[in-house]
Order: structure tokens, then sequence, then C-alpha cells
């Protein structure tokens, strides 16, 4: 009995939701890493790389747009 109660609270549902608005997340974090990387490590590609950065952004915006549509 014990066990059915220990169960049913950890249990973690992840919908459609959840799971495209975590993947906006990690969309918009892999697009500031590569500004970050283009404007400290690389100042000669920086422009490439905040191109592409915000690019990231701009599909992590249409994720968060769709959450709740799809």
């Amino acid at each position: 009995m014990f066990d059915i109660c220990l169960y049913h609270s950890t249990e973690m549902s992840l919908n459609k939701n959840k799971i495209v608005g975590y993947t906006a997340l990690v969309i918009a974090i892999i697009g500031s890493a590569l500004i970050l990387i283009g404007v400290l490590k690389y100042p000669e590609y920086a422009i490439g790389f905040s191109i592409t950065g915000i690019g990231f952004y701009a599909i992590a915006w249409a994720f968060n747009a769709l959450r709740g549509r799809i």
C-alpha cells in the first residue's frame, strides 16, 4: 500500500506543452552561449556568432508562441 502512494506522489507527467517549453528554454540557452562565445573567444567572428544566436532566439520565441496550440 505504501508503494502505491509513493508511486503516485513521485509520478512526473510531461505533456506536450511542457516539452515545448523546455525545448524553447534549451534553445535560448544555446543562443546565449553562441553569442557569448562569439564575443569573448572569437571576436573576429562575433558578427556571425551573434546572427546565429539571434536566429536561435527567434526559433525559441516561435516555440514559446506555439506552446498551448500544439
